[in-house]
């Protein structure tokens, strides 16, 4: 594969596009198939390697930095990978750990991010809803490549499995240390501008709420995600 198949391995089901050294370090150490990967500064990644990665080995063609630019602007180096096979939805919802659910999120950068959040904190999976594909390279950024971590999948109907359902909602119930869930649950987060659709609160066995300071509306998808997940965490003991 050269360089300039990125473009269309964007467009290609079943690959995808790392872009920054994180995202390609992830894909590698959870046992990610790199196709082929390129950087204009092999010694300055070598020490990122290094520093940061010393357990993974980065097989890298160095390339002109013009030509890099072209295809990844923002980017030390990008890379081309196979997407993974995954458990489908229904094994993920029949197994342990609780299930991160996003209904449409709209910023791929803050989807990536509760990814990456969700992966941190043990989540048995992500799986959202909506328009945007979550295997998108903005997101596969945003997680800094840990969509090979876990479970990552696009539901055209929504489905729980024989899980609860718990609704992450302003009008809920505060999240205390005291609060019991049952160990596999599926929670679920709305947009920051207009929260949980009624059909997916009327569908929820049970509202949760964020506790936030007077006068604060709403918090950033990924950080409700990771204040969640590890409130959870911390209940459990």
């Amino acid at each position: 594969m050269q360089l300039t198949d990125v473009t269309r391995a964007r467009r290609t089901p079943g690959l995808v596009v790392l872009e920054g050294f994180h995202a390609v370090k992830h894909a590698l150490r959870f046992g990610g198939e790199l196709l082929g990967a390129w950087t204009a500064d092999a010694v300055a990644l070598e020490d990122l390697r290094d520093r940061l990665a010393p357990d993974v080995a980065l097989p890298v063609e160095v390339v002109a930095l013009d030509d890099l630019k072209r295809v990844v602007p923002r980017g030390q180096v990008v890379a081309v990978a196979r997407r993974p096979t995954q458990p489908d939805p229904l094994t993920v919802l029949a197994g342990s750990g609780h299930v991160v659910l996003l209904e449409d999120p709209r910023h791929l950068g803050n989807l990536g991010a509760a990814v990456r959040v969700a992966a941190a904190a043990g989540a048995a999976g992500v799986m959202t809803t909506g328009r945007q594909d979550p295997w998108h390279p903005d997101a596969l950024r945003g997680s800094a490549g840990l969509h090979f971590a876990l479970p990552v999948h696009h539901l055209r109907t929504l489905t729980t499995g024989r899980r609860e359902l718990v609704a992450l909602d302003p009008e809920g119930e505060p999240l205390t240390a005291a609060t019991e869930l049952p160990a596999a649950a599926v929670l679920a987060f709305g947009t920051e501008r207009d929260g949980l659709s009624d059909e997916l609160l009327g569908a929820a066995s049970r509202r949760l709420a964020l506790p936030m300071t007077p006068g604060v509306s709403s918090l950033n998808l990924a950080t409700a995600v990771a204040a969640t997940l590890y409130s959870l965490e911390l209940a459990r003991g």
